[in-house]
């Protein structure tokens, strides 16, 4: 990776990932990725191929048009290898597509072909780390910025006022983030809105900050928030969106494809619009091949609020994929028929 990737739940200098291939009896082809995370540190590359392999023996030989029924039983065989089974999924969905001579884009609906995203800034408050990377940032015209944050409020507050006068001096506006990856608990994340807004740095929204399953927490928060609470990692599949609309847990939703993957994203886009949550769409560290499923669907639809799709800004990448051309916070899409 270009930068130390740090939350609060671990660092990492190199992004792995395991690449699906699907191909029909045409010779067809669809690919998606599977991403490896500290949120799900039991999905390894060993444990992500075993599963793959397993399930080779079930999809050989049926009919792409099934592809959702079978996929809908393999998340019943492993429902804790979320990211596994959604990666298994995009690659069959595209093989889909193709093979039903339809665009990934225009399946989204196709409303515009352009996406703005944020930009991360790890938590890395010592060294000249964290001045490269927003020099970068700043260099590329990013206008807004979702700061990782490590649930220790003296040090988070440090480190956000640092990145804070930094943007002051150099754009005229700007947005920050918050991404607390469940590193806090509700005293602590209400602790550090009160610091913030009393040294009047503005803070757009707040991302997971309690524990996934601190649902008592999540609770207490929303009522008391100053700005929106959006949900990551207590929301993997269309339920979690339920409980969190029935419970009143959170503001907003961030959905991720490569969580989530293609029907469970649909479904929990679909309940949080009805709720009206804000919307949020993010990745994981994924390549081009994983994001671009994100950044389809988030063009396609237009139906988000906040865009989190960096992931490829911290890897060596080319500048264009697919129908998908990359200029610094800006996507572009080629309409294709």
């Amino acid at each position: 990776m270009k930068t130390t990737f740090a939350t609060s739940l671990g660092a990492k200098t190199c992004a792995t990932s395991v690449l699906v291939n699907v191909v029909l009896d045409d010779g067809t082809v669809g690919i998606g990725e599977v991403p490896t995370s500290f949120v799900l540190p039991h999905e390894t590359v060993e444990a992500i191929n075993q599963i793959l392999t397993e399930e080779r023996r079930h999809l050989i030989g049926l009919p792409i048009e099934e592809y959702s029924s079978a996929v809908q039983k393999i998340r019943r065989r492993w429902p804790l290898f979320h990211m596994t089974v959604s990666g298994l999924e995009v690659a069959l969905f595209r093989a889909w597509l193709a093979n039903q001579g339809k665009s990934e884009f225009r399946y989204w609906g196709a409303k515009s072909k352009t996406v703005e995203t944020d930009i991360t800034i790890p938590f890395v408050p010592q060294g000249d780390m964290l001045d490269r990377w927003l020099s970068r940032a700043i260099k590329k015209d990013f206008r807004c910025y979702k700061i990782k944050v490590s649930g220790d409020v003296e040090a988070d507050i440090k480190f956000v006022k640092t990145i804070y006068r930094r943007l002051i001096d150099k754009l005229d506006s700007f947005e920050i983030r918050l991404d607390g990856n469940q590193g806090y608990n509700a005293a602590s994340c209400l602790t550090m809105l009160e610091r913030l807004e009393k040294k009047k740095i503005a803070v757009e929204l707040f991302e997971q900050p309690l524990k996934r399953d601190d649902y008592a927490g999540f609770k207490h928060v929303y009522k008391r928030s100053s700005v929106p609470i959006i949900a990551d990692e207590t929301v993997f599949c269309p339920d979690d969106c339920k409980r969190v609309i029935d419970e009143q847990l959170a503001h907003g939703i961030n959905i991720k494809i490569a969580k989530s993957g293609i029907a469970d994203s649909q479904e929990i886009l679909q309940l949080a619009q009805q709720a009206h949550l804000k919307l949020m769409i993010g990745c994981m560290t994924e390549t081009m091949v994983g994001l671009s499923a994100a950044i389809y669907c988030a063009a396609g639809t237009t139906a988000f609020d906040y865009v989190d799709l960096d992931s490829i800004q911290f890897l060596h990448h080319k500048n264009a994929y697919g129908g998908i051309t990359i200029s610094d916070r800006h996507y572009f899409i080629k309409k294709r028929r």
